[in-house]
């Protein structure tokens, strides 16, 4: 019997994501520099340095990080360098 190819609009990944909001390493951090589209670097208070892109929620809310603001970034447990900046600390 012959297996039907999965319809266009048919998901090639689960419903539900693999790595939830928990999952993510928050480290806080100065912006060191910004550069165009939206992305940051951040130097974390643990060391290293970071390359970040605000959330959605923060776009979305307009939200506005400058040179110099504290930030928290949420990093992915596979791959360190790469971060997304969760909130904009006082």
């Amino acid at each position: 019997m012959k297996t039907r190819p999965p319809h266009p609009g048919a998901r090639a990944y689960p419903k539900e994501s693999p790595l939830s909001r928990d999952d993510h390493v928050q480290l806080d951090g100065v912006v060191t520099n910004v550069f165009a589209g939206g992305q940051f670097e951040v130097k974390t208070d643990a060391g290293p340095v970071v390359r970040a892109q605000l959330s959605g929620r923060m776009r979305k809310n307009r939200i506005r990080v400058i040179l110099g603001d504290r930030v928290t970034v949420a990093l992915s447990p596979y791959d360190l360098t790469h971060g997304m900046i969760t909130y904009r600390l006082k």
